[in-house]
C-alpha cells in the first residue's frame, strides 16, 4: 500500500468543464429570462458553490434550487459529450505521480457523472477508486469528501495532499486537515486561494517532489 496519497477534485482539475456549467446555467435561466454574469457565476457558483439559491433569492423565482441543478444535468451532459476535454497535462501528470502515490478524485459530482468522465477521458485506470457525492454527507467546504477519499485509501489525512481550484475546495481541505495545492483556471483566479499550501500555474507544474514537500513526515 502506497505511504502517501493525492486526492483530486473533479471539475476544473482534471475536466475543463467550469464554462460548460456556466452555458448549461445560462440556458435554463434563460427561460425565467435571467442572465446570469461570468463574474456572478465565478463568485457564487464556482467560489461558494451556492450559485442556485443565490439566483434564485435575486430574482424571486418560483423555483427552487435544488431544481435548477436537476434542470442543469441534462443540459451540460450533452455539452460534455460534444465539447468536453481533460484540462492541460492531465494525462502526464497522472502517469508521473502514480508510481509515487496512491491517486484518487473526490467530488461534489455524482456517480453516474464521475464514472462517465473518467471511462470517457480514459483516465480510470488512474484511480481503482474514487468518492463521488453519494459516498458522503456534507458538500465542499465542509470537509467530508477529503477525508473519506483519505479513509477508502487507507491514510491519515496528514498522509495526503488535495488538488483543488476553487475557494470552496480549499477550504474543504483546509476543514479536513490536508495540505492543498491549487491550480487556479480561467473561470477560478480571483478565488481566494490565500489558505492553500501552494499555488501551481497549471497541472504540468505537479510534479512528485512537489507532493513530498507537503507530506508529513
Amino acid at each position: 500500500m502506497a505511504q502517501a496519497g493525492v486526492i483530486f477534485d473533479l471539475d476544473g482539475v482534471l475536466i475543463d468543464s467550469e464554462g460548460l456549467y456556466y452555458r448549461a446555467y445560462s440556458e435554463i435561466l434563460e427561460a425565467y429570462g435571467v442572465t446570469i454574469s461570468r463574474e456572478e457565476y465565478e463568485d457564487h457558483w464556482i467560489a461558494t458553490g451556492t450559485g442556485p439559491e443565490y439566483i434564485v433569492a435575486k430574482h424571486g423565482l418560483s423555483v427552487a434550487p435544488q431544481e435548477l441543478r436537476q434542470l442543469r444535468s441534462p443540459v451540460y451532459v450533452k455539452l460534455l459529450e460534444q465539447e468536453g476535454r481533460l484540462m492541460p497535462h492531465v494525462e502526464q501528470t497522472l502517469a508521473g505521480l502514480a508510481p509515487h502515490f496512491a491517486l484518487t478524485v473526490a467530488t461534489n459530482s455524482n456517480r453516474d457523472a464521475l464514472d462517465l468522465i473518467l471511462q470517457r477521458f480514459g483516465i480510470a485506470r488512474f484511480f481503482p477508486m474514487t468518492v463521488a457525492r453519494q459516498d458522503y454527507t456534507g458538500a465542499k467546504p465542509l470537509p467530508d469528501a477529503f477525508l473519506t477519499a483519505a479513509r477508502k485509501l487507507g491514510l491519515a489525512p496528514d498522509r495526503c495532499v488535495v488538488v483543488e481550484d476553487t475557494y470552496k475546495g480549499v477550504m474543504a481541505a483546509v476543514n479536513a486537515g490536508i495540505a492543498c495545492i491549487a491550480v487556479p483556471n480561467q473561470y477560478t483566479r480571483r478565488n481566494d486561494f490565500s489558505k492553500a499550501s501552494l499555488v501551481l500555474p497549471n497541472l504540468g507544474a505537479l510534479t512528485p517532489e512537489v507532493v513530498r514537500s507537503l507530506i508529513h513526515s
